[in-house]
């Protein structure tokens, strides 16, 4: 009998230690892309503005997040936050997907828009896909037709399949998630009495 309460103690230690390992390794990653996120098509600003860029929100603009899922979505800070969250949970090909829609809805030139639809096809949306997407085969169907002669919307009712899949599966726990709760917490400041 005292092996098996000594067994489930370091099963317990075990299930900590990996918790911790997680939680450390998701942080890790949601400061690399932090560090390693940029926006498309905008040009690098000074080394000042750069590190400004990076400052961890505060638990203000963390809570913003809560709000809205577009709230998170045009944060930053929260998009790389929710990318980290996403990749730990190996799910991030749909924000991943869905940030490549938003890209391939900007672009202009018809050249363009074609061969970037054909990428996108060929990354998120065909069979065996390296990053393949969740959703039903008839707009697959209707993808793969779509992108013989490319538009902005080809890929339209793919993304919103998308984005309700995240606002209602992935977002509600990544609020809940430990990291995200950490974001929101205000620093304690301890005071002492005053005197006089």
């Amino acid at each position: 009998m005292d092996k098996s309460a000594g067994s489930g103690s370091k099963s317990e230690e075990k299930r900590e230690k990996m918790k911790r390992t997680l939680l450390k390794d998701w942080k890790t990653r949601w400061s690399y892309f932090l560090q390693n996120s940029s926006t498309p098509g905008k040009p690098k600003t000074s080394k000042k503005n750069k590190q400004q860029a990076f400052i961890k929100p505060s638990p203000e603009e963390a809570l913003l997040w809560s709000e809205a899922f577009d709230e998170l979505l045009a944060s930053k800070y929260g998009l790389a936050a929710f990318r980290a969250f996403l990749k730990s949970e190996f799910c991030e090909e749909n924000i991943e997907f869905w940030l490549a829609c938003e890209d391939f809805k900007k672009t202009k030139s018809p050249q363009k828009l074609s061969s970037k639809a054909r990428k996108i096809y060929t990354d998120f949306i065909e069979k065996e896909a390296p990053k393949e997407i969740n959703i039903d085969f008839q707009t697959k169907t209707l993808i793969a037709q779509n992108i013989q002669e490319a538009t902005s919307g080809c890929f339209t009712t793919a993304q919103k399949r998308v984005y309700s899949l995240m606002e209602n599966n992935s977002y509600p726990r990544f609020l809940e998630s430990e990291f995200y709760q950490d974001l929101c917490k205000k620093p304690q400041i301890t005071t002492e009495p005053h005197t006089t």
